[in-house]
């Protein structure tokens, strides 16, 4: 397992500027080279004579379109990289000048600012107008109207797969049928027009059969995190981790790879006792356990996560690794039932849950991974995770007796990023964990001493602390 400090690779096509020197396990430059891979198969799509979708990453499914040789574009992740190489900010601007207000979602705006800046990608490459917008709806109404706003921009044709909410907690069978009608009968046979490829549902068994490979490792490296310490951090590094299998790798055979390689790493660095790979080197000393709520902050990522490890703060589970599927939780893809698989893969990614659901997942992260509390990041313009937010950290302590914080940034706009702010703030929950722990470690001690103050007790329940920040 190589660790050696590196330069950052040029993207593809392009010189860069001056090299950052950061560190990364193997697996975080094969994945870097992977979305590299597939901006250069977008900026050469027509070129190769290939069709383009457009479509995002919650439910995306991804190995139907590669049933019809798509160059799959995922808007998101789009605004994301953008967001990560300091480019979003102007492009937010520019669509805020065109109309689009500020409480906008930050992603769409940045997605809407590359357009209008002549369609160059995040590494310098252009961008290709899709032929097909496939919008798999999961839980955020801001899709539908993202892909009327490119609809009306490109005139491309739209193909939509409604999946309904479970409003109930669970997937009912009429609502897997519901599902996969609208596959048979309509995506389907408009991917087969568009792209002029027939359809074959043995290419798309084969694809499945890669993806459950890549699931049983994905799942194998986030739960490593239930060990002490902690071989990799739940969301930082997860979010290096889940990016193949949630965007357009899925199914293939490098996505295989990928995965096998980091669950070799992360398991020699779990043998090792070893903690996670920062972007300075090894963590030091694990002092905290935290599970988070909410997307991370782009704009200033690195920035971010230094704020944590920086005081020995490691997150071992989050729900933002789960955006794209639940695969700690069973699901995996079945090549024998391709089309019920996908269908309940779109209804059971995370942003398609209930509320109680989330808390049941979160109260289950808390205890399976021995965390110390939970940190929301309430990020402003994303209302799909947004809202409710402060029910769950409420009903989380409540029911685990473990501190919480809620902190606000938000996607890829550096306006709300205070970097100051944020970092008294987490100071100070972490302040407060320790705290918490020493009560409880002290009351364990003295056992149930009558008239002891409810804090000092092992689970009594903790004070919430509003973090704000903009």
């Amino acid at each position: 397992m190589n660790t050696s400090t590196i330069a950052m690779p040029s993207p593809i096509g392009k010189p860069t500027h001056k090299p950052q020197n950061v560190q990364k396990e193997d697996a975080m430059w094969l994945q870097k080279e992977l979305i590299n891979r597939n901006y250069m198969e977008l900026a050469t799509a027509r070129a190769d004579n290939r069709k383009v979708s457009a479509t995002f990453v919650p439910g995306n499914l991804n190995e139907l379109l590669m049933c019809f040789d798509f160059a799959r574009s995922l808007p998101e992740t789009n605004a994301l990289q953008n967001g990560m190489r300091k480019k979003s900010g102007k492009m937010i601007m520019d669509a805020e000048r065109d109309g689009q207000s500020e409480d906008v979602c930050t992603y769409v705006k940045a997605d809407l600012g590359m357009m209008m800046g002549g369609e160059i990608g995040p590494t310098g490459e252009p961008m290709p107008r899709p032929d097909i917008l496939l919008l798999s709806y999961t839980g955020c109404f801001t899709f539908m109207k993202w892909f009327e706003l490119i609809r009306h921009k490109y005139g491309c044709e739209t193909v939509m797969l409604h999946v309904p909410y479970q409003a109930e907690g669970r997937i009912a069978p009429n609502m897997r049928d519901y599902v996969v009608k609208q596959l048979k009968e309509t995506v389907i046979p408009t991917l087969e027009r568009i792209s002029g490829v027939k359809f074959d549902i043995d290419r798309l068994r084969q694809y499945m059969r890669e993806s459950v490979k890549a699931e049983e490792d994905l799942v194998a490296v986030l739960q490593s995190a239930r060990h002490r310490p902690s071989p990799i951090d739940g969301y930082f590094g997860a979010v290096y981790y889940i990016g193949p299998i949630f965007t357009a790798f899925r199914g293939t055979p490098e996505a295989t790879e990928f995965y096998r390689v980091l669950r070799a790493e992360i398991e020699e660095r779990m043998r090792l006792g070893l903690g996670p790979i920062t972007p300075e080197g090894e963590m030091g000393e694990e002092k905290y356990r935290l599970v988070v709520e909410g997307p991370p902050n782009w704009t200033s990522f690195r920035e971010f996560w230094k704020m944590f490890y920086d005081e020995g703060a490691v997150v071992v589970s989050s729900t933002y690794a789960k955006v794209g599927g639940l695969y700690d939780f069973g699901f995996r893809h079945d090549p024998e039932h391709p089309l019920e698989s996908l269908a309940e893969y779109c209804l059971g990614c995370y942003t398609n849950l209930n509320l109680p659901s989330r808390i049941d997942m979160i109260c289950k992260y808390i205890d399976e991974y021995q965390a110390d509390g939970l940190l929301i990041n309430s990020i402003k313009s994303c209302n799909s995770f947004s809202a409710g937010q402060l029910l769950i950290l409420r009903e989380v302590e409540k029911r685990t007796g473990k501190p919480a914080a809620f902190i606000e940034t938000d996607l890829v706009d550096p306006r709300y990023f205070s970097a100051a702010n944020v970092k008294n703030r987490l100071e100070s929950y972490f302040q407060m964990v320790k705290q918490k722990r020493t009560a409880a470690l002290a009351g364990a001690l003295a056992g149930a001493v009558p008239g002891a103050l409810p804090g000092s007790m092992p689970g009594a329940h903790a004070p919430f602390i509003p973090i704000i920040a903009h």
